[in-house]
């Protein structure tokens, strides 16, 4: 179900909790919310539909790729770039990595660690970020 995108800051910036299978629906409503929005959006936490879990969506390539507990365990290629965010009209300015390394859970709830570059890479980090708490 498309839900609706949270502005409230104080909101935003609280850090979100660990994800368990129990979470299944908020992660299906948080992808209907992306591809509903995917003419200005490339990636959502789930904290931007209200829910303080650690679940990111975003399309890769054109195909949309979902993850629980995500956490970057390594990163490279330091470079500074300018985001925007559906959560507020500003764009600034912020550091990211060409590449990293993830560490998350698949749909099924399955471990898994796989490497991203470029402009995927770039999303990750700025979902990963709403998990932290951190608004862009």
């Amino acid at each position: 179900m498309v839900k609706e995108i949270i502005h409230d800051r104080f909101f935003l910036s609280q850090k979100s909790v660990e994800a368990d299978v129990n979470d299944i629906n908020t992660a299906v409503d948080l992808l209907d919310t992306l591809k509903h929005h995917q003419d200005k959006c490339v990636g959502m936490a789930a904290n931007m539909i209200g829910v303080n879990k650690r679940i990111i969506v975003f399309d890769d390539g054109g195909k949309y790729f979902m993850m629980y507990n995500p956490e970057i365990i390594s990163k490279s290629d330091k470079y500074i770039t300018e985001e925007g965010c559906l959560c507020h009209c500003e764009v600034n300015s912020v550091v990211r990595y060409n590449k990293i390394k993830v560490r998350y859970q698949n749909e099924k709830f399955e471990s898994r660690v796989k490497n991203f570059k470029g402009f995927t890479a770039q999303i990750i980090q700025h979902e990963i970020d709403h998990c932290c708490g951190v608004v862009i």
